[in-house]
């Protein structure tokens, strides 16, 4: 007798969209950040990111303090480009109170912050290079040169840090009678390192396969964004506010605004690695240059005042235009400081930089901003 086999009813398979929690503690998220994804699959259909863990009131602390004690709370808001951020606020009260400061000083400024964009942007390589999965070594060769940044830093200023150096007029105080010979030591072992870190990502197939093609940026979405910096030079606009708004003495050096074709995680990562090199170049055009003479304006008072009026001043940090709109009512405190945060507004873009990427793509895709937490929550 034949065996009577039933056919099964076929059942409609439903799939649901699932929440997946990304942070605030994940070493993905470069910082105390969150985003939650939703996703079909491995495919993101939304992400909301969630902010404000590091808030700690930098800019109305720096409204209780005075001019000078302010510029701490500059470093410890834009902790990987510290020097930039002070360079930004002391501009911002020389350019409301009128100081000229002595040519000695702006190239002793220059140097350092163009180191401290190298230092900051080795940050990026190292951690950007272990997201994608190059696990350790990247990390290794970007600190091993990294140190001999912070080294020569701790030299000049004491701290490896928060360096509070720059002050409103100039700087605290001059520089190590080797200076020089320093500096050119640190770029000789810092431009050899270069090649170790061109020559491990750049052409790896891991990097080009995970990398290119991934989360592109437009210009014109750029622009849409308030994105700055190399993000923003990774989609093929050649912007870079020491070369838009001249300011310091950058107009003084030969320097290449290096820029993306794609806009893509790629191109991030190839323009931040160029930048690099650029930054030697004008540090060794500096070095040539440095005069001797005063390292601090003439005529300033134990306590410093400032005149009526208000002021914003920006420059070009590692991550893009960094921002302070410094208000002053009279005497030796800001009425209102508000800080300007590049990375803020790179992060305002990440929701439609990720939707429809992989998960994976997505982890990597934020990687490429090189975003600092401090500097977005304030």
């Amino acid at each position: 007798m034949a065996t009577e086999y039933r056919v099964p009813h076929e059942k409609e398979l439903e799939t649901i969209d699932v929440n997946v929690n990304v942070g605030p503690q994940h070493p993905a998220t470069h910082g105390v950040f969150r985003m939650v994804l939703t996703v079909d699959g491995e495919r993101v259909v939304d992400l909301d990111p969630v902010i404000g863990y590091m808030h700690r009131g930098a800019e109305k602390l720096s409204e209780n303090c005075d001019y000078r004690q302010a510029i701490g709370y500059q470093d410890r808001t834009e902790y990987l480009g510290q020097f930039n951020a002070e360079l930004c606020y002391v501009l911002a009260v020389e350019k409301l109170a009128g100081f000229q400061v002595p040519e000695r000083a702006e190239y002793i400024r220059v140097i350092l912050t163009e180191l401290n964009r190298i230092a900051s942007h080795h940050m990026f390589m190292g951690a950007f290079g272990t997201d994608v999965g190059l696990f350790g070594t990247s990390f290794m060769y970007s600190f091993r040169d990294r140190e001999v940044i912070q080294d020569l830093f701790e030299e000049i200023t004491g701290e490896r840090l928060m360096y509070a150096y720059f002050r409103p007029g100039g700087v605290a105080w001059d520089v190590p009678d080797d200076f020089r010979e320093r500096c050119r030591e640190v770029v000789d072992v810092v431009g050899r390192g270069l090649e170790d870190i061109d020559g491990l990502m750049t052409e790896n197939e891991v990097i080009v396969a995970r990398c290119r093609g991934v989360s592109p940026l437009s210009p014109e979405d750029a622009i849409n964004w308030g994105i700055t910096g190399p993000m923003l030079r990774a989609t093929g606009l050649k912007h870079d506010l020491r070369r838009a708004e001249p300011y310091c003495i950058y107009d003084r050096f030969d320097f290449d605004i290096p820029t993306g074709t794609q806009g893509d995680v790629y191109d991030r990562y190839l323009v931040r690695l160029e930048e690099m090199r650029q930054s030697l170049r004008i540090v060794e055009q500096a070095l040539d240059q440095m005069p001797e003479g005063p390292i601090m304006a003439e005529g300033l008072k134990r306590t410093l005042r400032l005149p009526e009026g208000e002021v914003y001043m920006r420059n070009e940090t590692p991550r893009g235009e960094y921002g302070i709109y410094l208000v002053s009512k009279g005497g030796d405190k800001p009425y209102r400081l508000k800080v300007r945060s590049p990375a803020f507004c790179s992060l305002s873009a990440l929701k439609a930089m990720s939707v429809g990427s992989y998960v994976a793509d997505t982890i990597i895709n934020l990687g490429s901003f090189d975003i600092v937490l401090c500097e977005v929550d304030r």
